[in-house]
């Protein structure tokens, strides 16, 4: 993400907190900064070593800022990569779709309404109440199977 896109991602995030009521910390707003600077999803752990630059940071106090992230929808966990990332429209809760890149990392966030549409349907006809809709895709980027083909 260039400088410009991050200090609009924080800047928004900062009045949505405002608007909910809810603090938006320097210890929540670094770890978001360093969510979203970086080129693909990140882990706690190496939030926390970044965090450690001269300073104390413990394992739990970036898990807390990571749990107030998420439930202000500014990132989303990646469970098959035990990873974060930043939310691409945090104004509204939304069921997200990912397309992740088994070969550099990359990762695509769609809000694909009939793909929401399907699973709700899905979920409603089973008798499933669902409680984080996300759906994880892996595969292969266009640019890697460009690379690929080239070969």
């Amino acid at each position: 993400m260039d400088e410009e896109t991050l200090q609009q991602a924080l800047h928004r995030a900062e009045l949505l907190c405002a608007q909910r009521g809810v603090r938006f910390t320097a210890q929540r707003r670094r770890v978001l900064e360093l969510v979203c600077r970086a080129a693909r999803p990140i882990g706690a752990y190496e939030i926390l070593d970044q965090l450690r630059d001269g300073a104390t940071a413990a394992p739990p106090t970036v898990y807390r800022a990571l749990d107030f992230l998420l439930e202000q929808g500014f990132v989303h966990k990646l469970e098959t990569l035990h990873a974060f990332i930043g939310c691409t429209h945090p104004e509204h809760p939304h069921a997200s779709q990912f397309l992740i890149c088994s070969d550099c990392g990359q990762v695509k966030e769609l809000e694909n309404a009939a793909i929401a549409g399907s699973l709700r349907t899905a979920a409603l006809e089973t008798g499933f109440q669902t409680e984080r809709p996300v759906i994880e895709v892996l595969g292969t980027c266009a640019h890697c199977r460009r690379k690929t083909d080239e070969t």
